[in-house]
């Protein structure tokens, strides 16, 4: 017994060592290929600056690459097109048309997915299930179905070791981040950071039990919202690689032609989307992450909210700050607005608020002069997030993700009605809240310590003047001035000085050296002063060392 014990071991281990031998040759093929591909586009120069090709390096190079690694990196590039705090507009613009080429699954697959998740065959599950998908994209398809007790239901499915798949390539990700870091030493963002946050949120998608719990908790917050609807969730066929949903037989909302076909009036469906999603960011702190045309269906009368694997939330902090700073932008407080940013970004280095001040001021002239019906909410909103980024400020990837959807929504109210301004809507939802909320908010007690804390300041306040004043007239004030990076400065002065004494030094030797030969001052060498000589070659390697310094500090 001990023996077939041992040798079953001995086999356990042979096989392991066998998988991971196995799953390295398979790393190192991906690592190369991506290498190649990137390479290939013209990207090369992240691994090796002398493989520098301008011509090539374009977004639309990046987008080819992306779609052409396949389904972890279409996916990777799906996000970031909502990430404009790590990628440049361009770029943005250029990822936003990925599509999903993914090869469908075998029907073969897709039925031992759905075994290995309940232990229990498609066939006995539903009445039937279409073999061919309605969709196919980079983590799953979908599938229409129908129940046993006859309710039409879709099937979300994943693609067979997608998730092997991602993990490996973002993997790999990982360790090109790492031997590319020093390129990005520059950035506001950090490669590894950003990376490990894509990780995260493709493994939130990954999991179809959160996207689940997303359809719920939003099924939930707008149970009492007459216009806005969202698909049951069927538990029962719902598990980490699978999803079972209501069927949703609606229409898409920028669909011009139905709508007015079944008599919608297209100004009131824009409202009550816009009213819709300020309910979802200032009210509930829980939105839709991604709210473009086709997620957003027009069905039995309501505005459908489909596919949750993309959500926001907002904690409690950042939303007064984005009431608070809404009606500062509404009646242009610049200073406010300036705590805003303060208030929930992340500094990533030095903040001067005098040139955020004055970035800010700019903005405001050029975009609160005119009416707020002139205004669109998604540039300021994007102006905004570019001057915090200039200033060395990182907004939360929540306010991001925030600032994306809004960009995608007022896109889509566009659509239906080019005459509403999401402006328009946001600025009476909040101050209409804002009235509730001071109300809600005044606490007796808390009014009345209050006025104790103002009464008793002010009491001190003379006796404080009095101090100020004699403190003054007995010579003993002190004035403390800071001024940020005064060592820098005085460093580049110290630097300047130096190098010009030391020209000095080469010039005198120089003089010196001339004045001794002239004089033929010994000892000799063949009836030349070796002192000269010598204060020649010494002056000579000063001052070729003094250029080179000067030429390599850039002042020339």
């Amino acid at each position: 017994m001990l023996r077939y014990l041992y040798t079953s071991f001995l086999q356990l281990g042979l096989k392991d060592e066998k998988r991971r031998s196995r799953m390295k040759r398979k790393g190192a093929k991906r690592f190369s290929e991506i290498v190649r591909v990137f390479a290939g586009y013209g990207f090369g120069y992240l691994l090796d600056s002398k493989n520098n090709n301008s011509k090539s390096k374009s977004p639309e190079n990046l987008r080819k690459a992306f779609e052409e690694l396949g389904p972890t990196f279409i996916k990777i590039g799906q996000i970031l097109s909502t990430r404009p705090d790590i990628l440049p507009k361009e770029y943005i613009d250029e990822l936003e048309k990925l599509q999903d080429s993914i090869n469908k699954d075998r029907i073969e697959k897709v039925k031992d997915t759905f075994f290995n998740e309940f232990n229990i065959s498609i066939d006995d599950a539903f009445n039937y299930f279409e073999e061919e998908p309605i969709a196919s994209a980079s983590i799953a398809q979908v599938h229409r179905a129908q129940l046993k007790d006859g309710k039409s239901v879709v099937v979300k499915i994943q693609h067979e070791d997608i998730k092997e798949k991602m993990d490996l390539d973002i993997k790999i990700l990982m360790k090109l981040a790492r031997i590319t870091k020093s390129r990005f030493k520059n950035s506001i963002i950090d490669p590894i950071e950003a990376l490990q946050e894509i990780k995260d949120a493709t493994e939130a998608e990954l999991d179809f039990n959160l996207e689940a719990s997303n359809m719920i908790k939003f099924k939930n917050l707008n149970k009492g919202v007459v216009c806005v609807y969202s698909p049951s969730v069927i538990k029962q066929y719902s598990k980490v690689k699978v999803i079972t949903m209501e069927a949703i037989e609606g229409f898409k909302i920028n669909d011009i032609r139905r709508l007015e076909g079944y008599g919608y009036d297209r100004k009131d469906v824009a409202k009550k989307l816009a009213l819709s999603f300020c309910k979802q960011i200032f009210n509930d702190g829980f939105f839709h992450g991604d709210p473009h045309p086709g997620n957003l269906l027009i069905y039995d009368g309501c505005i459908c909210y489909i596919d949750f694997g993309i959500v926001g939330e907002l904690s409690d902090n950042i939303r007064k700050w984005m009431n608070e700073a809404i009606i500062a932008i509404a009646t242009k407080d610049i200073d406010k607005v300036i705590s805003f940013i303060m208030a929930v970004g992340i500094k990533k280095g030095k903040v001067t608020t005098n040139r955020l001040y004055e970035d800010l001021d700019y903005l405001f002239e050029s975009y609160l002069t005119t009416s707020l019906k002139n205004i669109r909410i998604s540039l300021l909103l994007e102006e905004i997030f570019s001057i915090a980024k200039n200033n060395n400020i990182q907004l939360p990837k929540d306010l991001v993700s925030l600032i994306r959807a809004m960009v995608v929504l007022e896109g889509v109210v566009a659509q239906i009605e080019p005459d509403i301004e999401i402006l328009d809507v946001i600025i009476p939802f909040v101050k209409s809240k804002n009235k509730a909320y001071i109300k809600e908010k005044i606490d007796k007690d808390e009014l009345a310590f209050k006025l104790y804390t103002f009464t008793n300041d002010t009491i001190k306040l003379p006796s404080k003047i009095v101090d100020f004043i004699n403190t003054c007239t007995r010579g003993r004030l002190k004035v403390q001035l800071k001024v940020d990076s005064l060592n820098s400065y005085i460093n580049q002065l110290n630097k300047m000085v130096n190098r010009v004494v030391f020209g000095f030094i080469v010039a005198a030797m120089i003089v010196s050296s001339s004045m001794i030969l002239n004089s033929n001052v010994g000892p000799k060498v063949q009836g030349v002063s070796i002192i000269g000589i010598t204060g020649y070659v010494i002056a000579a390697v000063f001052g070729l060392w003094l250029m080179i310094s000067i030429i390599r500090s850039g002042f020339m």
